[in-house]
């Protein structure tokens, strides 16, 4: 199985490639024209870009490595993980929300997205259905109870379906 994350890790790559390959040297050539490069903010903008480049190549190709790297089949089947969607319900207001949990480069909260690393996806991780939450918030905590979770493994075969 590819993971979604990798589709864009590797776009991210390969524009990254592109831009050092073909952008970068166009920029430095044309900055040269216009004569000394002591003084040129032109040559420095384009050498401080290529240096910035060259350093994210180096971290998209670790990142890549480190979530070909993963095994999902070691992902808990029977509780939250990577992956897993949470239906939750606010034990205070009543109100249901829904948290899917997902690699830092995918957070979106506006969409439930939130990263395993984060103090929320912390406090979501390894939840069974009928567990209560407590979340920590800036200045207070909300409580909730699990209402359904569906783990990588679900999602998993309802996309390759």
């Amino acid at each position: 199985m590819r993971l979604p994350i990798l589709d864009k890790l590797d776009k991210e790559l390969e524009n990254a490639k592109v831009e050092l390959k073909v952008d970068i040297p166009k920029a430095l050539k044309t900055a040269m024209e216009h004569g000394d490069l002591s003084e040129n903010a032109e040559f420095k903008a384009a050498k401080e870009r290529q240096m910035f480049l060259e350093t994210r190549l180096s971290q998209l190709q670790k990142r890549i490595s480190d979530v070909m790297a993963l095994n999902v089949d070691r992902i808990p089947r029977d509780r939250s993980g990577l992956g897993s969607t949470l239906f939750l319900k606010d034990l205070n207001t009543g109100d249901e929300t829904q948290y899917h949990l997902v690699f830092p480069e995918e957070v979106n909260p506006d969409e439930g997205k939130i990263s395993t690393a984060s103090p929320v996806g912390r406090s979501l991780l390894g939840k069974q259905a009928g567990d209560e939450v407590v979340i920590s918030l800036p200045g207070r905590h909300k409580e909730f109870e699990v209402l359904k979770i569906i783990t990588i493994h679900e999602n998993r075969g309802s996309n390759e379906g």
